[in-house]
């Protein structure tokens, strides 16, 4: 009794003062805030990921991988289409690969894994979710890696679609590798 007592007279104190007293869930811990992602926050958003998996990279030794304009819009592209089925699986609705959906955004290197969510946690924690798992882990992780895509989809009531593309290595495998120039240089 002396208890509850304690948390209501700290409660009343700490609404007087104009704190905000997060809610509680069933469970006695806070509830979660939405996590609202703005158009200008797109920038943000990607470097902050791109800076986090390189940090992470570079702890285990491996190279880093640099943020690629082809990547981040068939991730986008993804991210909708994933949302507009509402099932986080790597087939678009048109029974798209993610091979092709990387095809068709220009990219021209391999793509050596998607990594996708469905979620209302901020790119950290489906970072953080990522890595605790061997199989997404090991597509941020490929020391193939050169290249990054990531982006994502917000639905009105919150929920964000994820995308994270790695890609490089090689050309595409249904695509000729580059042959060099037969003309002389000079």
């Amino acid at each position: 009794m002396m208890r509850i007592l304690t948390l209501l007279i700290v409660s009343m104190f700490l609404v007087s003062c104009g704190t905000t007293v997060p809610q509680m869930a069933a469970d006695g811990k806070p509830l979660p805030r939405l996590y609202r992602i703005s158009k200008s926050d797109t920038s943000r958003i990607q470097f902050r990921m791109l800076d986090s998996i390189n940090a992470l990279r570079q702890a285990a030794g491996v190279g880093q991988v640099t943020l690629n304009a082809q990547l981040n819009a068939a991730a986008a592209t993804h991210s909708r289409d994933m949302a507009v089925q509402n099932r986080p699986w790597h087939f678009g609705s048109d029974g798209s690969s993610p091979i092709e959906r990387v095809q068709r955004a220009g990219y021209t290197l391999t793509m050596l894994g998607e990594n996708i969510s469905e979620t209302f946690e901020t790119e950290l924690e489906t970072l953080a979710a990522w890595m605790e798992t061997p199989d997404t882990r090991s597509v941020i992780m490929d020391r193939r890696a050169r290249d990054l895509g990531f982006a994502w989809h917000q639905e009105s009531g919150g929920k964000i679609w994820w995308t994270l593309i790695m890609g490089g290595g090689g050309a595409s495998p249904r695509q000729p590798a580059p042959t060099p120039s037969a003309q002389p240089q000079g």
